[in-house]
This record gives C-alpha cells, structure tokens and sequence, in this order.
C-alpha cells in the first residue's frame, strides 16, 4: 500500500503506482521470454497478482490509455501477471479493460450504468441482470466467467468469531479485539 503523507492528490498515486507497475511489466516481460527461450522451469516467472481499489481512477479511458493500467489489463496474462480490479463504479472503468476481465465477483447493484459496465463482453448478459437486483447486498455475490463452469451466486461469510477463528493467525479473541479497535477508529459497517 502507498502513502503519501500530505500528498493525497490522485496525480501522485497515478504517478507512483504507474511507475511501480511500469517496473514490474518490463521485469515479468524479461523473465516470461527468458523462460520462454530456456525452457528451464527454474525460469518460469512466479504469477503476479496486481490489485488496483477504486479502479475507475486507474482504469477510466483516459488513464488507461495513458499508464500501463490498461496494457497489464489487456495483455500481461501471457506473462503470469493478473489485475485483480475492485470497484463500486464499474461503469467509470475503460469498457475494452472490462471486456478482458475474466472472472467477475459483483455484489448488489442499482444503477443502470454500472449494470451494463458489469455485462460488458459477457454472453448472457442480458438474463443475468435480474439477478443482480436480488442479491442480499451484505451476503450474496453473483461469480461468473473463467473460474466458474456457470454463473452462480454464492453467500459470502460474516466476518463473525468463527470467520476469525477460520482464518486465524493468530489467537480469535485477538483478531475479534483487533477488529473492534478497527471499528471504533472506523466506523462500523453495521452502523
């Protein structure tokens, strides 16, 4: 995660996340063709998850077509690097990056233009939109594309002691105190 102190405009996010990913796209390129020339499994690039929040500030079509955003989105698979894009206003993300996003986790929406930016190059498009509109909005989530066989929608789990439990590195009344501590400088959700 980036800080910038007193620096909190976007332009100095762009720049350094641009910068960032400008070093890891010429890195994975150099080590996938070295690979790719060597054969030697020693060689094979280790996979690469880039995660961009509030993507349509990275990902809008006049960023994308200005950083490497947008190439990582369209090309970089063949080079063992993925974009992971979380967003709550799909509708602000380039539509030729969405079309190249394969797999697609969608929480409750209720504007028109975020709907058909979610359907953007998917077949079926059209029929799933009704389910959207009925997704619990804390609890279900609609999954589609190249991870699933099918569209389905799954019930995602509360972040309750035994979400903790489940998931602990450390003890649960840790990760349970942890969280309450989160929530009073925060704001709870619940709330």
């Amino acid at each position: 995660m980036l800080e910038f102190g007193r620096q909190r405009g976007l332009l100095a996010y762009i720049l350094a996340a641009n910068v960032i990913t400008r070093r890891l796209h010429d890195l994975w390129t150099k080590k996938t063709e070295k690979y790719w020339n060597t054969k030697d499994e020693a060689d094979r690039p280790r996979p690469l998850m880039i995660t961009i929040e509030e993507a349509h500030k990275f990902l809008n079509a006049e960023a994308a077509r200005q950083t490497t955003f947008g190439n990582i989105a369209r090309e970089l698979r063949k080079f063992y690097v993925t974009m992971l894009v979380v967003d709550q206003r799909p509708s602000g993300i380039d539509a030729e990056v969405l079309s190249q996003i394969g797999t697609r986790i969608t929480c409750q929406l209720n504007d028109e233009k975020d709907i058909d930016a979610i359907f953007t190059g998917v077949s079926g498009g059209p029929h799933l939109r009704g389910v959207l509109s009925t997704l619990d909005s804390r609890e279900q989530a609609l999954v589609l594309g190249h991870a699933v066989p099918m569209p389905m929608m799954v019930r995602t789990r509360k972040y309750d002691p035994i979400f903790y439990a489940a998931v602990a590195t450390e003890s649960p009344e840790a990760m349970v105190s942890r969280a309450k501590r989160y929530d009073e400088i925060f704001g709870s959700d619940d709330a």
